[in-house]
């Protein structure tokens, strides 16, 4: 009678289900979830009105006078998975602590889509975020000022619009900092 995992091809194949598979359906799970999340508040809206999206289900961000972000993602063309996405973001000016949050960015059209995946996308200083988690957010752009509260990460007050063809949303997931800073954030595309 055969042994179990006698033969080293059998346990072999065990080891890389483990190791590969499991943590994908994990990973496929928290841009599920994070997807979910958003779609649940107010940002929902925007998946219908946006040819695609780049959703970063984690995004750490630390400083003390310089700071730094990082965070990896997935984009989205037509509902489809289409390729990976990173984030980093370099700071300089008043700051201290770390946090984390989700971030997704909504392209208006093909053409807002097509700038983010080029390449290499910045953001300048002059782009905002709209929170929409527990707490009060304030920031002031070239096109004016904006604030926002929420009592949770699915019952938003706050509200965005497309800017250039690009609307971006961040949900906390946890950590404190303060900071008047001035950065821009970098994103890279792969496609899948």
């Amino acid at each position: 009678m055969p042994q179990p995992f006698s033969s080293p091809s059998v346990l072999v194949r065990i080891v890389v289900l483990v190791l590969f598979v499991v943590p994908s359906v994990t990973l496929a799970d928290e841009y599920q979830e994070t997807t979910d999340i958003f779609q649940r508040a107010e940002s929902g809206g925007m998946f219908d009105q946006s040819y695609g999206y780049a959703i970063f289900p984690t995004v750490g961000k630390a400083g003390f006078w310089v700071g730094g972000a990082y965070g990896k993602g997935r984009v989205y063309k037509l509902g489809e998975y289409v390729g990976d996405t990173s984030i980093t973001q370099a700071t300089v000016g008043l700051q201290i602590g770390a946090q984390g949050f989700a971030m997704i960015i909504f392209f208006q059209d093909k053409r807002a889509f097509n700038e983010f995946t080029s390449g290499n996308f910045e953001f300048n200083a002059q782009v905002s975020a709209t929170a929409i988690t527990a707490g009060v957010s304030a920031g002031a752009t070239t096109t004016g000022t904006h604030s926002g509260a929420s009592a949770g990460k699915n019952d938003a007050t706050a509200s965005g619009a497309f800017y250039r063809g690009m609307a971006v949303y961040t949900i906390a997931r946890g950590g404190l900092m303060a900071e008047a800073s001035v950065g821009g954030q970098k994103f890279t595309y792969t496609p899948r």
